[in-house]
């Protein structure tokens, strides 16, 4: 292979990479706007939870869904643990949950709405405590 032949095969790598490129970033410009429309309506879906919430009578609150028994598990998990930090798949290995990727990611979902919904903070990317000022 002479050297214009090398050439002209690093410009024909180039030009793929180019545009390889810029279909990554028109794939990450429409996820950035559905995660952000997503994150929305989970805002939106919290704030009419919380309303909704605040107008049922004493005494009337239905009884706790299916799902809340993996949420009253991370909640008494950082109510022993109120000054540590957790990673989801720390708390999974300290509640004997399953720690496989699907299920660890479930759970930093509900890591994330907890945040949102002012009872942990996270002091670093990944990671979750409980908030000092808020009861859990």
């Amino acid at each position: 292979m002479n050297i214009s032949e090398l050439l002209a095969d690093l410009q024909v790598q180039h030009d793929e990479t180019t545009a390889r490129a810029g279909e990554l970033r028109d794939q990450n410009g429409h996820l950035t706007a559905a995660l952000a429309e997503t994150e929305a309506r989970l805002a939106d879906l919290a704030t009419t939870r919380k309303i909704i919430a605040e107008r049922i009578p004493p005494g009337t609150e239905p009884g706790p869904p299916e799902t809340n028994t993996a949420y009253q598990a991370i909640v008494n998990a950082f109510k022993q643990h109120p000054g540590r930090a957790f990673r989801a798949r720390e708390l999974h290995e300290l509640l004997g949950m399953p720690t496989d990727e699907a299920t660890v990611n479930v759970t930093r979902s509900r890591l994330g709405r907890l945040v949102r919904q002012g009872f942990l903070t996270q002091p670093g990317r990944g990671r979750y405590q409980k908030r000092t000022q808020h009861p859990l």
